[in-house]
């Protein structure tokens, strides 16, 4: 299973830790993927910030919401209620963000149940999260489904599986592509 580093603006800031210091850790412990989400900075911010990551990460770098700056990195991670924003059907919207997004730029989409796993295995997107595997820092209302019912979910999937929601470094999630992990990479 592949690690996908979460950074969370906010959670470096709580952490003390500099842009630098968690690229660093991310590569060292092989992240190929690094998500950048910022829920409270301006749009000028994260893109200088998504800047900076993309010349000092060797991986992919994804954005967290802002599908109009993925043209800077390699893609952008969006919310079931994101798509409302871009479209009056799902499948309209990812055709939308897909233009913006560019021709290989991924999408990856957040699930949390059968339902929107379905409705996502008939979307031209790359990948989905899924989850909570447990409770989180960042995301108090996260639904908490436990691993092993990730694991059984990320099974009906067509796209590979991102697993979302407090993954540990050591988490081993059958059936999903990726371990999501943020607050764990600050635990030298």
């Amino acid at each position: 299973m592949k690690l996908y580093a979460l950074l969370d603006e906010e959670s470096l800031k709580r952490h003390g830790w500099s842009l630098e210091r968690f690229v660093r850790r991310a590569s060292g412990l092989g992240a190929e993927i690094l998500q950048y989400r910022n829920k409270s900075g301006d749009i000028e911010f994260t893109a200088r910030r998504l800047e900076e990551l993309v010349s000092s990460f060797p991986g992919r770098v994804i954005v967290n919401d802002y599908a109009d700056l993925a043209v800077i990195c390699g893609g952008v991670h969006l919310g079931q209620e994101d798509l409302a924003c871009y479209g009056d059907t799902p499948r309209e919207a990812v055709e939308k963000i897909r233009q913006a997004v560019g021709k290989g730029g991924w999408i990856g989409l957040s699930t949390h149940n059968e339902t929107e796993i379905n409705e996502a295995n008939g979307l031209e997107i790359d990948y989905i999260g899924l989850g909570a595997c447990r409770g989180t820092e960042t995301k108090s209302d996260a639904n908490v489904l436990g691993i092993e019912r990730v694991s059984a979910l990320a099974a009906l999937s067509t796209h590979p599986v991102a697993a979302i929601g407090g993954v540990r470094l050591d988490d081993e999630i059958p059936n999903a592509a990726y371990r999501v992990v943020g607050s764990g990479l600050y635990e030298d």
